[in-house]
């Protein structure tokens, strides 16, 4: 009896276990996430919802979601919606076999909220966010302080791995193509960069003063201390409460605008409580078509009405080239629990430059910050040990830091894709192959090469050709900093086959300092001279100068050998010094007269001069970009002034001419969205004293087809010579413009500009009995005004401008041949 209740009660467990044992099997548990599909970034406070049984949850701040098997038949579908967005159904059949389903939704951005309402609730929300904009931006604090952690990746996205891997060229490469992620992506992409900064950040918001510190970097490769610099936080904070938001080299309208409700339409979407804190979702569009502006939603909290987390999206149909997808987030955290502020923002974006399905990049950018310090006596202390107002100073021994350091320090944990990055790239840094195809790389998009410690180009000067020397070659040699941090040579040497002349260069310097750019130079150059040359003027120097030349003007040469000891300093308050003797001995060799023309009774050598020269230049804090011992202005907020002054001595190294040269110019690039930028410069100057024409002001003329921003497009060169001048060079890029207004246009994305170039000159009577001699092509302005207007269409096939350009005045005479109209090429690539 006994025996038969202890089998009935051991077959009962047995029963028990094995029916919850089953039901333990057969339960089955789904979570998923949901991301945005171009950013991948947590959509918070979706919804997914099973259609026939009508179960369903909401998603949490960071996008995640749970269901179990009760809730939904096999023949059911899960949908997931969010509002903008379009909707995703999965059948649930796809969640039958699995104990454990993960599933991580992309959802497409839809531009389908239309307000229609007499009273717009959202304008009004909209106008308490901007009643309280103040106590929310940056500019709140007196100062602030946090520590960043920056991360930049970057990635190679539609790889057609069948076709790549049958390539003679990537055969040897092959081996890269196990690095391909086809998890995290609907399409496979190959991680291929990434760099890692750590950096301490203070700032002072009056008077403005900014300093970084960067205390560890992972830059993979990036030598380039200046290039270093430029990858931390300093030059890459994002105010979304700001009037405008820069989007590469553009000004965005940002959704905060003080005008913002004349650019986007807003909309309340839905509200949500988050830690015991209600927030309104709240919506953006654009007003218009085809103006830089964004698209998006940000949450607000409706009591502070502080933004806790924004989307931003460049509009449909804006304006920018090579850009398939891009996407600015930014997080805020509460702190002492009233005040938020920024956590954590993220930039991605989708570059196809060769169109649509081809091989593109994907850039992402994410910023971390963490132990933030408001008004603190702390801050104000580093910024005034800093030496310049907006400082990056970069710590040694900051580049090998050990695994483990960055294990304990960085903000966040590698991904798969990012640990990805630094596996693909030990591999390649030990490929002979991938080293070869690199530097052929370089060497062609930067024309020159280094070999040891020496460096050779740029490439593009190794052979041209003009009317005087025929075919020419020419070769560069100079020391990179491998050779000496502070010691720089470098020389060329040039042939014409026609004149059989040897021509060439040689100057060493000392630099002093990179930090605040000090340096001294000896120059020894004795060639053709290209006169006055600027950033995008193509010299005839150049092996693609001939191709641009305008017919019917006869060619201009002189040959100059010129000494020049040259010494610049720069101070902590943006203002540079310069000091130059220069000797210098000019030969006319076509179409200039020449020497035998300005004899000389003092017993100097006619046309050579020596000069000592003092220049003073202001540019608050300008950003620069140094390369081996070259410096390149990234520009400045403020306009940059430069003021020249030179003084001709006679009788010193046998020169003849005595006279005093003063010049003054600012210059500005104005950005003023939604209207483009606008590039400026204002000079003047004046030459006391008689002297040859090629030491007075030989106003800068073009001779080519090849439009040039810095000189007048039909004027030739050496046509008008003054004395004392005052001129202004305007030049404004609208963007879009009127090419908004159709829809052809736009999917163009053709941009508009409009030019005005005027100078007025006079020439004194003894300069012009001086220089009005022989063959001389030029005159005087005579007091008039030399005018050109002009406008144009830029970003023709995404790469071409074209500007029309009028000569105004001064009135030519009968019998002169002058073109009043000409249509002027150029190319750039840029965003």
């Amino acid at each position: 009896m006994i025996w038969h209740t202890v089998k009935k009660t051991l077959l009962s467990v047995l029963l028990v276990w094995m029916c919850s044992a089953v039901t333990v099997a057969q339960a089955i548990k789904i979570s998923g996430v949901i991301v945005d599909k171009q950013s991948d970034e947590p959509i918070p406070f979706s919804t997914a919802v099973f259609k026939l049984s009508g179960q369903g949850v909401l998603t949490d701040s960071s996008g995640r979601f749970v269901f179990t098997s009760g809730q939904w038949s096999h023949n059911d579908t899960l949908q997931i919606s969010s509002v903008g967005y379009k909707n995703v159904l999965i059948p649930s059949a796809l969640f039958k076999d699995s104990a454990f389903f993960t599933v991580k939704m992309e959802l497409l951005p839809s531009n389908d909220v239309v307000v229609k309402s007499k009273y717009n609730r959202a304008l009004w929300f909209w106008r308490k966010i901007m009643q309280h904009k103040a106590d929310h931006e940056r500019t709140h604090w007196n100062n602030f302080y946090y520590e960043a952690y920056n991360k930049l990746e970057l990635d190679i996205a539609n790889i057609n791995t069948a076709k790549l891997s049958k390539n003679f060229l990537v055969k040897p490469l092959n081996f890269v193509f196990n690095y391909i992620d086809s998890t995290s992506e609907d399409k496979p992409f190959l991680p291929a960069y990434l760099t890692e900064t750590i950096s301490d950040y203070y700032h002072q918001n009056n008077p403005v003063r900014s300093r970084e510190i960067i205390k560890a970097t992972k830059t993979n490769g990036i030598d380039n201390e200046s290039l270093i610099k430029q990858l931390g936080n300093m030059y890459q904070i994002v105010d979304i409460y700001a009037n405008t938001i820069p989007v590469f080299n553009r000004d965005f309208i940002g959704p905060f605008n003080e005008r913002g409700d004349k650019f986007y339409n807003f909309k309340l979407l839905d509200t949500q409580y988050l830690n015991h804190r209600r927030l309104v979702h709240f919506k953006f569009t654009p007003k218009h078509k085809g103006e830089d502006v964004f698209e998006g939603d940000c949450w607000v909290n409706d009591t502070s009405f502080a933004i806790q987390k924004i989307t931003l999206r460049p509009a449909v149909d804006v304006n920018l080239n090579f850009i398939s997808g891009l996407t600015l987030i930014q997080e805020y955290r509460l702190i002492d629990d009233s005040i938020w502020f920024l956590s954590k923002d993220k930039f991605v974006v989708d570059i196809s430059p060769l169109g649509k399905n081809k091989l593109a990049f994907k850039g992402r950018k994410t910023t971390t910050y963490r132990k933030v310090l408001l008004n603190s006596p702390y801050v104000t202390r580093m910024l005034d040990s800093a030496k310049t107002p907006s400082e990056v100073d970069l710590l040694p021994n900051v580049t090998n830091l050990p695994d483990s350091f960055w294990a304990d320090h960085r903000h966040e944990e590698l991904n798969k894709s990012e640990k990805t990055v630094y596996a693909l790239l030990d591999t390649l840094g030990n490929n002979k192959t991938y080293i070869h195809y690199r530097n052929t790389l370089e060497f062609l998009a930067k024309g020159y090469k280094d070999v040891g410690n020496v460096r050779i180009g740029p490439w593009w000067y190794w052979l041209s050709a003009n009317p005087y020397e025929g075919a020419r070659v020419r070769f560069d040699v100079e020391t990179n900093r491998g050779f000496n941090e502070h010691w720089f040579a470098h020389t060329y040497l040039a042939y014409g086959f026609k004149d059989k002349g040897l021509k060439g260069l040689g100057e060493i310097r000392y630099q002093f300092s990179r930090q605040l750019w000090s340096y001294i130079n000896l120059k020894y150059r004795n060639d053709l001279d290209n006169g006055q040359m600027y950033a995008d003027q193509l010299g005839t120097d150049n092996i693609f100068a001939t191709i641009f030349r305008r017919p019917n003007i006869p060619f201009k040469y002189q040959r100059s050998e010129e000494w020049d000891l040259n010494y610049y300093a720069e101070t902590n308050s943006g203002f540079g010094f310069g000091t130059s003797f220069t000797s210098k001995q000019y030969e006319a060799l076509l179409n200039l007269p020449g020497k035998q023309y300005f004899p000389t009774t003092n017993g100097g050598t006619p046309l050579k001069t020596f000069e000592v020269g003092f220049s003073v230049r202001y540019a608050y804090d300008e950003r620069t970009l140094v390369s081996n011992f070259t410096r390149y202005s990234l520009g400045s907020d403020y306009p940059i002034v430069l003021f020249n002054y030179a003084h001709g001595f006679p009788g010193v190294l046998n020169s003849s001419y005595t006279y005093d040269k003063v010049s003054l110019s600012v210059s500005d690039y104005l950005k003023i969205a939604p209207f483009g930028y606008v590039y400026y410069n204002v000079y003047g100057g004046k030459i006391f004293g008689t002297a040859p024409y090629q030491f007075l002001e030989v106003h800068p003329g073009n001779e080519q087809y090849y439009y040039n921003r810095y000189a007048f497009s039909l004027m030739n060169r050496f046509e008008y010579v003054s004395d004392q001048y005052a001129g202004i060079n305007i030049e404004h890029n609208v963007g879009n413009g009127l090419f908004r207004l159709t829809s052809l246009t736009r999917k163009l994305k053709l941009r508009q500009l409009w030019t005005f170039k005027a100078v007025v000159g006079n020439l004194s009577p003894d300069n012009q009995q001086l220089n009005y001699v022989g063959n001389a092509p030029f005159k005087s302005l005579d007091g008039h005004v030399y005018t050109e207007i002009g406008t144009g269409i830029d970003n023709i096939f995404k790469l071409f401008r074209v500007d029309f350009i009028w000569r105004l005045s001064p009135t030519p005479a009968v019998n002169e041949n002058i073109n009043k109209f000409g249509v002027f090429g150029s190319f750039r690539i840029t965003f």
